[in-house]
């Protein structure tokens, strides 16, 4: 459970770049709500803890119980469903003595874990059809409880994360390519039908996001948001116009946003830190998903690979879409900007997630 390791091999730079980034998002978080703030801190106080503290356990040995891991997650989603607090029509909470948490941010780590240990276990059987469907149903499960809460942008990024997962795994080219040929078409099908009035696949308000995107002008109660995020992006210019400004006209003050500490955060940056901020901000995610591809690429074993090439994923995607909703690329949908968000479920489960690389990191190839 516990092994030596070389101090020289801890990866210090990685856990740099998570507090510095965590810190501005504790900074401009006290901007748009002061009242998270030190909620925030103590989430990174107890995310840094808990990181250090599982980068130092062994993840081989952690990966036995790679069953357990996934029918805790089935079983944590599953809870949600059935005894989960709904806020704004969705269900995505769990109290617990007090302390409500959202489970879907840890199943993200749990699933990568899982899935680390189990194409590592079928490593020889990946491009087998009988291995490929398996995978395909057990990610099923997990995507089926995820966007019954409903939560579409978690269920997005965690097939995404999956497609990364069995691609590094060593799925053939050819079946990749095979399965592009039926899916593209197969995904502008279902874009037809979304967009049919009268459809059943998604929910009438996922469809107003997507109708309030393409014509804004339409739909002004669906689009107010992703509006306004634009134009305080656009407001803050090169230098913004600094962290707890008081001019009424902000995003923050003016009560533009609901909730600009979470989803939009990227919005309060733009207006306060400007374009430099912004560009701070991503570079800075850059340099964790790259350090984690780093860390991946010297990994001594397959599942070492593929957890920190599953977590450089995860960053990535929720990156973009947190960003691009933000920036108006794509139509409105709820998720965290990694370690930048208010959210100590996320933050702690991001840390967690870097932990395991931190670890993977320790037990490179050379020994």
């Amino acid at each position: 459970m516990l092994r030596q390791y070389r101090l020289s091999d801890y990866r210090f730079r990685l856990i740099l770049w998570v507090v510095v980034l965590s810190s501005l998002g504790i900074l401009i978080i006290g901007s748009a709500n002061d009242d998270y703030q030190i909620r925030q801190i103590q989430g990174l106080v107890m995310g840094v803890l808990l990181m250090v503290i599982v980068s130092l356990f062994d993840y081989t040995w952690v990966l036995n119980f790679y069953w357990l891991i996934y029918l805790a997650a089935t079983a944590l989603l599953g809870a949600v469903l059935l005894f989960g607090k709904n806020v704004n029509g969705a269900t995505r909470w769990i109290n617990v003595g007090g302390f409500q948490f959202q489970p879907s941010d840890i199943v993200k780590i749990m699933l990568i874990m899982f899935f680390a240990r189990f194409f590592e276990a079928h490593e020889d059987r990946i491009n087998k059809w009988r291995t490929i469907i398996f995978s395909v149903i057990l990610i099923g499960i997990e995507l089926f409880l995820i966007i019954k809460e409903p939560d579409l942008s978690t269920t997005i990024v965690v097939a995404l994360v999956f497609c990364v997962l069995i691609f590094m795994a060593g799925l053939s080219y050819r079946i990749v390519a095979g399965i592009l040929v039926v899916c593209i078409p197969v995904a502008v099908i279902l874009m037809s039908i979304i967009m049919q009035p009268d459809q059943q696949i998604i929910q009438s308000y996922q469809l107003k996001r997507v109708y309030a995107w393409l014509r804004p002008e339409e739909y002004p109660q669906e689009a107010y948001q992703q509006e306004n995020s634009k134009i305080a992006i656009g407001s803050g210019q090169l230098y913004g116009k600094g962290l707890n400004n008081d001019d009424v006209g902000s995003v923050k003050n003016g009560n533009f946003i609901a909730e600009p500490q979470t989803d939009f955060i990227f919005a309060v940056a733009g207006e306060e830190l400007g374009f430099i901020g912004c560009c701070m901000i991503i570079l800075l995610e850059f340099l964790i998903a790259f350090e984690c591809l780093m860390v991946a690429k010297k990994a001594k074993v397959l599942s070492g690979t593929l957890i920190a090439s599953g977590m450089s994923a995860l960053i990535f995607f929720q990156s973009f879409v947190n960003i691009s909703v933000a920036t108006g690329l794509i139509p409105n949908t709820g998720i965290t900007l990694p370690f930048v968000s208010y959210g100590q479920t996320s933050l702690v489960s991001f840390c967690i997630g870097i932990g395991l690389v931190l670890n993977v990191g320790l037990q490179t190839r050379k020994y």
